[in-house]
């Protein structure tokens, strides 16, 4: 005859029944976790390989269009080539600039522009007469291979003395230059313009300005055709 198990007996074995399953339920709950922590990692890395891939492209053409810039700031040291030689000069200047006076003086005369520095600079030599007499002028054109520029800086007889230069570059066949100098004490902005450029003609057009560069006036202008 089998000797039902006693009261203390059967509740052990619940408790150990409970611990068991207990501590299943706690393996089961940590391996849960387990899972979800590694998931989000996982998700993570997944993350940071897709924001690589996705950034390369942004990389890649960001390396490209620094070495397109540095590429498009061609070599300009030839642009003034066109200006050698002797020329047959037609000035005509603003009798008095900035004060809204539109009397002119006209000029005739010749400019002789001579290469130094093997074509990286060069010195133009001016020789006009005009109802006021004789009007000399020279003019210094250096090229700086760091900037890619030109500075093209003016001295009058009368005085003997520089002028502040004006700095540019030329793009599709047009060359503006600017700088700033004062006139009459005021400080004005100044600029220089090549234009309509061809084998044996070509024209300089200068401007000021006394309003930073909202309205321009046109005080100088001279149209040169080769003679040799």
């Amino acid at each position: 005859m089998i000797t039902p198990p006693s009261a203390r007996m059967v509740n052990t074995l619940k408790n150990s029944v409970h611990q068991f399953i207990h501590s299943q339920n706690n393996a089961f709950e940590n391996f849960r976790l387990l899972l979800k922590g590694f998931s989000g990692i996982l998700r993570f890395f997944l993350l940071i390989c897709g924001l690589t891939l996705l950034l390369q492209p942004v990389h890649c053409f960001a390396q490209q269009s620094a070495a397109a810039a540095v590429a498009a700031q061609r070599d300009g040291q030839h642009d003034f080539d066109f200006n050698f030689g002797k020329w047959r000069t037609h000035i005509r200047r603003l009798s008095h600039p900035l004060s809204g006076s539109n009397t002119w003086t006209k000029m005739e005369g010749t400019v002789t522009v001579s290469k130094i520095w093997d074509g990286k600079g060069q010195i133009e030599d001016i020789e006009a007469t005009g109802p006021g007499g004789h009007w000399s002028g020279m003019t210094i054109f250096l090229y700086n291979p760091q900037s890619h520029q030109w500075s093209q800086t003016f001295a009058g007889m009368s005085n003997g003395m520089l002028e502040p230069p004006i700095i540019g570059e030329f793009k599709n066949g047009r060359g503006e230059l600017y700088g700033q100098d004062t006139f009459n004490g005021r400080s004005i902005l100044v600029r220089g313009v090549w234009s309509d450029i061809k084998p044996n003609s070509h024209k300089f057009e200068q401007s000021f300005s006394a309003d930073g560069g909202k309205t321009w006036e046109v005080n100088f202008s001279g149209s040169l055709e080769r003679i040799n």
